[in-house]
Protein backbone atom coordinates (compact mmCIF):
# COMPACT_ATOMS: atom_id res chain seq x y z
CA UNK A 1 0.00 0.00 0.00
CA UNK A 2 1.20 3.50 -0.87
CA UNK A 3 0.23 6.38 1.41
CA UNK A 4 0.49 10.16 1.40
CA UNK A 5 3.39 11.92 3.18
CA UNK A 6 0.97 13.05 5.91
CA UNK A 7 -1.60 10.89 7.67
CA UNK A 8 -4.79 12.48 9.02
CA UNK A 9 -5.31 11.46 12.63
CA UNK A 10 -8.85 11.81 13.96
CA UNK A 11 -8.31 11.86 17.72
CA UNK A 12 -9.55 15.47 17.84
CA UNK A 13 -12.66 14.84 15.73
CA UNK A 14 -15.78 13.99 17.71
CA UNK A 15 -17.09 14.69 21.22
CA UNK A 16 -16.23 14.45 24.02
CA UNK A 17 -12.49 14.43 23.28
CA UNK A 18 -12.44 16.66 20.23
CA UNK A 19 -14.55 18.88 17.99
CA UNK A 20 -18.22 18.21 18.87
CA UNK A 21 -19.58 19.49 15.54
CA UNK A 22 -19.93 16.50 13.19
CA UNK A 23 -20.30 18.63 10.08
CA UNK A 24 -17.13 20.58 10.93
CA UNK A 25 -15.25 17.32 11.47
CA UNK A 26 -16.44 15.92 8.15
CA UNK A 27 -15.38 19.18 6.48
CA UNK A 28 -11.88 18.77 7.95
CA UNK A 29 -11.62 15.24 6.54
CA UNK A 30 -12.85 16.38 3.13
CA UNK A 31 -10.36 19.26 3.13
CA UNK A 32 -7.57 16.79 3.91
CA UNK A 33 -8.61 14.54 1.03
CA UNK A 34 -8.84 17.53 -1.30
CA UNK A 35 -5.38 18.58 -0.12
CA UNK A 36 -3.79 15.32 -1.17
CA UNK A 37 -4.01 13.27 2.04
CA UNK A 38 -4.93 9.65 1.25
CA UNK A 39 -4.21 8.08 4.65
CA UNK A 40 -6.63 8.33 7.61
CA UNK A 41 -6.00 6.92 11.08
CA UNK A 42 -8.66 6.51 13.75
CA UNK A 43 -9.38 4.15 16.67
CA UNK A 44 -12.35 2.46 18.26
CA UNK A 45 -11.76 4.26 21.58
CA UNK A 46 -11.59 7.77 20.13
CA UNK A 47 -14.64 9.47 21.64
CA UNK A 48 -16.09 6.00 22.33
CA UNK A 49 -16.52 5.19 18.64
CA UNK A 50 -17.74 8.60 17.52
CA UNK A 51 -14.53 9.28 15.59
CA UNK A 52 -15.00 6.12 13.53
CA UNK A 53 -18.61 7.08 12.79
CA UNK A 54 -17.50 10.53 11.61
CA UNK A 55 -14.85 9.00 9.34
CA UNK A 56 -17.43 6.62 7.91
CA UNK A 57 -19.79 9.49 7.22
CA UNK A 58 -17.01 11.51 5.54
CA UNK A 59 -16.04 8.62 3.25
CA UNK A 60 -19.59 7.75 2.23
CA UNK A 61 -20.66 8.60 -1.29
CA UNK A 62 -17.67 7.31 -3.22
CA UNK A 63 -14.67 8.56 -1.22
CA UNK A 64 -13.77 5.24 0.43
CA UNK A 65 -11.89 3.59 -2.45
CA UNK A 66 -9.30 6.35 -2.68
CA UNK A 67 -8.33 6.17 0.99
CA UNK A 68 -6.02 3.91 2.99
CA UNK A 69 -8.09 3.54 6.15
CA UNK A 70 -6.52 2.58 9.46
CA UNK A 71 -8.09 2.01 12.84
CA UNK A 72 -7.02 0.48 16.13
CA UNK A 73 -8.15 -2.02 18.76
CA UNK A 74 -7.14 -2.73 22.35
CA UNK A 75 -8.74 -0.13 24.60
CA UNK A 76 -12.02 -0.26 26.49
CA UNK A 77 -14.62 1.42 24.28
CA UNK A 78 -17.40 1.27 26.86
CA UNK A 79 -18.33 -0.46 30.10
CA UNK A 80 -15.92 -2.35 32.32
CA UNK A 81 -16.12 -5.94 31.01
CA UNK A 82 -12.49 -7.17 31.03
CA UNK A 83 -13.22 -9.30 27.96
CA UNK A 84 -14.09 -6.21 25.92
CA UNK A 85 -10.55 -4.86 25.74
CA UNK A 86 -7.04 -6.08 25.06
CA UNK A 87 -5.47 -8.12 22.29
CA UNK A 88 -7.14 -11.48 22.83
CA UNK A 89 -8.64 -13.45 19.96
CA UNK A 90 -12.13 -12.99 21.40
CA UNK A 91 -11.95 -9.22 21.60
CA UNK A 92 -10.06 -8.63 18.35
CA UNK A 93 -12.71 -10.55 16.39
CA UNK A 94 -15.60 -8.66 18.03
CA UNK A 95 -13.93 -5.25 17.93
CA UNK A 96 -13.18 -5.59 14.21
CA UNK A 97 -16.85 -6.22 13.45
CA UNK A 98 -17.81 -3.21 15.57
CA UNK A 99 -15.31 -0.96 13.75
CA UNK A 100 -16.45 -2.14 10.33
CA UNK A 101 -20.02 -1.26 11.26
CA UNK A 102 -19.17 2.20 12.62
CA UNK A 103 -16.93 2.98 9.63
CA UNK A 104 -19.57 1.80 7.17
CA UNK A 105 -17.07 -0.25 5.18
CA UNK A 106 -16.51 -3.88 4.24
CA UNK A 107 -12.77 -3.83 4.94
CA UNK A 108 -10.10 -2.05 6.93
CA UNK A 109 -6.78 -1.43 5.19
CA UNK A 110 -4.64 -1.34 8.33
CA UNK A 111 -5.83 -2.76 11.66
CA UNK A 112 -3.55 -1.87 14.57
CA UNK A 113 -3.04 -3.05 18.13
CA UNK A 114 -3.25 0.29 19.95
CA UNK A 115 -0.73 -0.56 22.67
CA UNK A 116 0.97 -3.68 24.01
CA UNK A 117 -1.25 -6.01 26.03
CA UNK A 118 0.88 -7.78 28.66
CA UNK A 119 -1.95 -10.28 29.29
CA UNK A 120 -2.20 -11.50 25.68
CA UNK A 121 0.14 -14.05 24.16
CA UNK A 122 1.70 -12.64 21.01
CA UNK A 123 0.91 -15.80 19.04
CA UNK A 124 -2.78 -15.58 19.99
CA UNK A 125 -2.85 -11.97 18.80
CA UNK A 126 -1.05 -12.82 15.56
CA UNK A 127 -3.39 -15.75 14.96
CA UNK A 128 -6.49 -13.61 15.37
CA UNK A 129 -5.15 -10.89 13.08
CA UNK A 130 -4.01 -13.45 10.49
CA UNK A 131 -7.53 -14.90 10.40
CA UNK A 132 -8.97 -11.43 9.75
CA UNK A 133 -6.55 -10.94 6.84
CA UNK A 134 -7.48 -14.29 5.33
CA UNK A 135 -11.19 -13.55 5.80
CA UNK A 136 -10.80 -10.31 3.83
CA UNK A 137 -11.92 -8.10 6.72
CA UNK A 138 -8.54 -6.37 6.99
CA UNK A 139 -5.74 -6.00 4.44
CA UNK A 140 -2.82 -5.79 6.88
CA UNK A 141 -2.10 -5.14 10.55
CA UNK A 142 0.30 -3.11 12.65
CA UNK A 143 1.37 -2.33 16.19
CA UNK A 144 1.92 0.75 18.31
CA UNK A 145 4.00 1.90 21.26
CA UNK A 146 6.04 -1.31 21.40
CA UNK A 147 9.65 -1.43 22.55
CA UNK A 148 12.16 -2.84 20.09
CA UNK A 149 12.25 -6.19 21.87
CA UNK A 150 8.52 -6.75 21.36
CA UNK A 151 8.73 -5.73 17.72
CA UNK A 152 11.41 -8.35 17.13
CA UNK A 153 9.58 -10.99 19.18
CA UNK A 154 6.43 -10.57 17.07
CA UNK A 155 8.38 -10.81 13.81
CA UNK A 156 10.14 -13.96 15.01
CA UNK A 157 6.88 -15.52 16.22
CA UNK A 158 5.11 -14.80 12.93
CA UNK A 159 7.88 -16.49 10.97
CA UNK A 160 8.09 -19.49 13.28
CA UNK A 161 4.31 -20.05 13.49
CA UNK A 162 3.52 -19.22 9.84
CA UNK A 163 1.41 -16.16 10.69
CA UNK A 164 0.96 -12.93 8.79
CA UNK A 165 3.32 -10.35 10.27
CA UNK A 166 3.04 -6.83 11.61
CA UNK A 167 3.83 -4.43 8.75
CA UNK A 168 3.66 -1.07 10.56
CA UNK A 169 4.42 0.50 13.91
CA UNK A 170 3.09 3.69 15.47
CA UNK A 171 5.95 5.47 17.24
CA UNK A 172 5.86 8.59 19.38
CA UNK A 173 8.45 10.71 17.61
CA UNK A 174 9.06 14.44 17.45
CA UNK A 175 11.69 17.12 17.94
CA UNK A 176 11.06 16.77 21.68
CA UNK A 177 10.77 12.97 21.74
CA UNK A 178 13.82 11.57 19.95
CA UNK A 179 14.25 8.48 22.12
CA UNK A 180 13.05 6.10 19.36
CA UNK A 181 16.09 7.03 17.26
CA UNK A 182 18.23 4.77 19.46
CA UNK A 183 16.43 1.42 19.09
CA UNK A 184 12.83 1.47 17.87
CA UNK A 185 13.30 3.28 14.56
CA UNK A 186 16.40 1.28 13.53
CA UNK A 187 14.54 -1.92 14.45
CA UNK A 188 11.55 -0.93 12.34
CA UNK A 189 13.81 -0.15 9.42
CA UNK A 190 15.72 -3.41 9.79
CA UNK A 191 12.49 -5.41 9.73
CA UNK A 192 10.91 -3.32 6.96
CA UNK A 193 8.05 -1.93 9.02
CA UNK A 194 6.34 1.26 7.91
CA UNK A 195 6.47 3.86 10.69
CA UNK A 196 3.61 6.19 11.55
CA UNK A 197 4.92 8.91 13.85
CA UNK A 198 2.26 9.99 16.33
CA UNK A 199 2.34 13.28 18.24
CA UNK A 200 4.89 14.81 15.82
CA UNK A 201 3.97 18.23 17.24
CA UNK A 202 4.55 17.03 20.82
CA UNK A 203 0.94 17.44 21.91
CA UNK A 204 0.79 21.00 20.60
CA UNK A 205 4.06 22.28 22.06
CA UNK A 206 5.57 22.65 18.59
CA UNK A 207 2.80 24.94 17.36
CA UNK A 208 2.02 28.62 17.72
CA UNK A 209 -0.76 27.91 20.24
CA UNK A 210 1.45 26.57 23.04
CA UNK A 211 1.48 28.18 26.48
CA UNK A 212 3.41 27.02 29.50
CA UNK A 213 0.29 27.11 31.71
CA UNK A 214 -2.17 25.68 29.16
CA UNK A 215 -3.78 22.59 30.70
CA UNK A 216 -5.16 21.42 27.34
CA UNK A 217 -1.80 20.04 26.24
CA UNK A 218 -1.05 16.35 26.50
CA UNK A 219 1.56 16.69 29.24
CA UNK A 220 3.12 19.42 31.38
CA UNK A 221 6.40 20.92 30.28
CA UNK A 222 9.60 20.95 32.30
CA UNK A 223 12.27 23.66 32.11
CA UNK A 224 14.37 21.74 29.59
CA UNK A 225 11.38 21.22 27.29
CA UNK A 226 10.34 24.88 27.49
CA UNK A 227 13.87 26.03 26.74
CA UNK A 228 14.11 23.69 23.77
CA UNK A 229 10.79 24.93 22.39
CA UNK A 230 11.91 28.53 22.61
CA UNK A 231 15.21 27.76 20.88
CA UNK A 232 13.46 25.75 18.15
CA UNK A 233 11.00 28.61 17.65
CA UNK A 234 13.86 31.05 17.11
CA UNK A 235 15.57 28.58 14.77
CA UNK A 236 12.39 28.26 12.67
CA UNK A 237 12.05 32.03 12.49
CA UNK A 238 15.68 32.37 11.40
CA UNK A 239 15.14 29.69 8.72
CA UNK A 240 12.01 31.48 7.52
CA UNK A 241 9.62 28.58 8.03
CA UNK A 242 6.73 28.05 10.48
CA UNK A 243 7.58 26.01 13.57
CA UNK A 244 4.88 23.48 12.59
CA UNK A 245 6.60 22.91 9.24
CA UNK A 246 10.00 22.57 10.90
CA UNK A 247 8.62 19.94 13.29
CA UNK A 248 6.84 17.88 10.65
CA UNK A 249 9.66 18.14 8.12
CA UNK A 250 12.10 16.93 10.78
CA UNK A 251 10.02 13.80 11.40
CA UNK A 252 9.69 13.17 7.65
CA UNK A 253 13.46 13.51 7.29
CA UNK A 254 14.15 10.31 9.24
CA UNK A 255 14.69 7.41 6.79
CA UNK A 256 12.62 5.01 8.91
CA UNK A 257 9.51 7.23 9.02
CA UNK A 258 6.75 6.64 6.48
CA UNK A 259 4.39 9.39 7.60
CA UNK A 260 3.69 11.62 10.60
CA UNK A 261 0.12 11.60 11.94
CA UNK A 262 -1.33 15.09 12.15
CA UNK A 263 -4.36 15.78 14.33
CA UNK A 264 -6.00 19.07 13.35
CA UNK A 265 -9.16 20.24 15.09
CA UNK A 266 -10.32 22.34 12.14
CA UNK A 267 -9.78 23.09 8.47
CA UNK A 268 -7.65 26.10 9.42
CA UNK A 269 -5.30 23.97 11.54
CA UNK A 270 -5.14 21.37 8.78
CA UNK A 271 -4.14 23.97 6.19
CA UNK A 272 -1.32 25.15 8.46
CA UNK A 273 0.13 21.62 8.38
CA UNK A 274 -0.10 20.66 4.71
CA UNK A 275 2.78 22.82 3.48
CA UNK A 276 5.29 20.84 5.55
CA UNK A 277 5.62 18.20 2.83
CA UNK A 278 7.33 20.77 0.61
CA UNK A 279 9.95 21.71 3.22
CA UNK A 280 13.43 20.19 2.99
CA UNK A 281 15.81 20.60 5.93
CA UNK A 282 19.47 20.92 5.02
CA UNK A 283 22.37 19.33 6.90
CA UNK A 284 23.33 22.58 8.63
CA UNK A 285 19.80 23.11 9.96
CA UNK A 286 19.58 19.49 11.15
CA UNK A 287 22.93 19.91 12.93
CA UNK A 288 21.57 22.95 14.75
CA UNK A 289 18.49 20.95 15.77
CA UNK A 290 20.81 18.24 17.13
CA UNK A 291 22.54 20.90 19.22
CA UNK A 292 19.20 21.87 20.79
CA UNK A 293 17.80 18.36 21.34
CA UNK A 294 20.48 15.70 21.12
CA UNK A 295 19.77 12.57 19.04
CA UNK A 296 18.09 9.87 21.11
CA UNK A 297 16.95 12.36 23.76
CA UNK A 298 13.36 12.67 24.95
CA UNK A 299 12.43 15.89 26.73
CA UNK A 300 8.65 15.49 26.56
CA UNK A 301 7.15 13.43 29.44
CA UNK A 302 5.91 9.90 28.77
CA UNK A 303 2.45 9.80 27.23
CA UNK A 304 -0.18 9.48 29.93
CA UNK A 305 -2.16 6.80 28.10
CA UNK A 306 0.59 4.18 28.14
CA UNK A 307 3.49 3.53 30.48
CA UNK A 308 5.47 0.31 29.88
CA UNK A 309 4.60 -2.31 32.54
CA UNK A 310 8.27 -2.58 33.48
CA UNK A 311 8.10 1.07 34.59
CA UNK A 312 4.55 1.13 35.95
CA UNK A 313 4.78 -1.99 38.15
CA UNK A 314 7.50 -1.84 40.84
CA UNK A 315 7.35 -5.63 41.22
CA UNK A 316 8.83 -6.02 37.75
CA UNK A 317 12.03 -4.19 38.72
CA UNK A 318 12.45 -5.28 42.37
CA UNK A 319 13.77 -8.70 43.29
CA UNK A 320 11.43 -10.70 45.55
CA UNK A 321 13.06 -12.87 48.20
CA UNK A 322 9.66 -14.44 48.98
CA UNK A 323 9.41 -15.69 45.39
CA UNK A 324 12.84 -17.25 45.58
CA UNK A 325 14.40 -14.75 43.17
CA UNK A 326 17.97 -15.10 44.32
CA UNK A 327 20.75 -13.22 42.53
CA UNK A 328 23.46 -15.11 40.73
CA UNK A 329 21.20 -17.78 39.16
CA UNK A 330 21.17 -18.19 35.39
CA UNK A 331 17.69 -18.96 34.04
CA UNK A 332 17.33 -22.40 32.49
CA UNK A 333 20.49 -23.80 34.10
Amino acid sequence: MRVSPLCLGTFMLGAPWGTPDRDASVATIHAALDGGVTFIDTADVYSAGESERIVGRALAGGRRDGVILATKVQGQVQGSDPNRRGASRRWIAQACEDSLRRLGTDWIDLYQIHRPDPDADVDETLGALTDLVRAGKIRAFGGAKRPASQIVEAQWTAERRFRERFVTEQVRYSLLARGPEAEVLPTCRRHDLGVMAWSPLAGGWLTDRRHADDATFAAPAGPAQLQAVERLTLLAEEAGIPLVHLALAFVLQHPAVTTPIIGPRSVAELESHLGAVDVALGAELLDRIDAIVAPGTTLAPLAADFVPPALADPALRRRSAAAGQAPGVMSGT
